[in-house]
């Protein structure tokens, strides 16, 4: 009888895995950042999530403490700043944080764990910005994935590194931020309040207008278009920017200056 080869995988696939722990940029505070393979978010779907946490902190500890800066810097959506942010920081933050203090997710070896990225899509920053762990971390998985999504808003952060531009798309939190992004040559998306409507060269969020997830979407890779959403969550609210008309003579004026922004949409 013919043996099968023995496989290198593991018999049972691990719940997640730690693909960086370490200082943080934006604060010296020790992150981590941890890749969890199976999520029930209807939004995305089921796409690989990563959590970039605060070390020593619990996601509830570090909100309300404010330590939360660490992994998501001077964010106006902060709640510590008394923002809107729509992540239920109680829920699975703080199970993935907790799971990663009780030693359940193993360290990332290229080697031995690539399989689980291989033919899957990925969402960079679940929870916590992206730009705040080493580009090179994720140099190591976005090849093997099949498409990605990121979100940063960390752009003026110093030491910026500028190869997220490329994978990220740019946080705005007002027209005039997004058009000023916009002018680098960046994607951005933009949190926008109920009733305002998009500029020149925008669409909305898909999972809206058309009820499909992230993973059916992929648009949000950095590279594609630009994309705003009615800020939601139970804290919308507290998010407050100025109304925008459909086309005003700055955004016409800015166009005509700058004819190659948005020349993918």
């Amino acid at each position: 009888m013919k043996l099968k080869p023995k496989s290198n995988r593991p018999v049972n696939k691990p719940l997640g895995v730690v693909l960086f722990k370490g200082k943080s940029p934006l604060t010296g505070g020790y992150v981590v950042c941890i890749a969890t393979f199976n999520s029930r978010n209807v939004k995305t779907g089921d796409m690989i999530q990563t959590w970039i946490l605060n070390l020593n902190d619990s996601p509830v500890d570090a909100v309300r403490t404010g330590s939360d800066s660490a992994q998501c810097g001077n964010c106006m959506h902060r709640k510590f700043l008394k923002g809107g942010c729509y992540i239920n920081e109680g829920q699975a933050p703080q199970m993935v944080w907790k799971a990663y203090q009780a030693g359940k997710y193993e360290p990332y070896v290229p080697s031995f764990h690539a399989y689980l990225f291989s033919g899957r899509y990925l969402r960079m920053g679940s929870y916590g910005d992206p730009a705040v762990i080493p580009f090179e971390i994720w140099q190591k998985v976005l090849p093997l994935v099949m498409g990605h999504t990121g979100y940063t808003h960390q752009i003026n952060m110093p030491g910026f590194d500028q190869r997220f531009l490329g994978v990220c798309m740019v946080s705005a939190d007002s027209y005039k931020q997004a058009l000023k992004y916009q002018e680098l040559g960046v994607k951005t998306f933009r949190v926008a309040m109920k009733g305002d409507s998009t500029l020149v060269g925008e669409i909305q969020c898909k999972a809206v207008t058309d009820n499909i997830t992230c993973m059916q979407c992929m648009l949000c890779d950095g590279t594609q278009r630009n994309v705003v959403i009615e800020v939601h969550g139970s804290l919308a609210s507290r998010f407050k920017t100025k109304l925008i008309p459909l086309v005003n003579e700055e955004q016409i004026a800015f166009v005509h200056a700058y004819p190659n922004v948005g020349s993918n949409v």
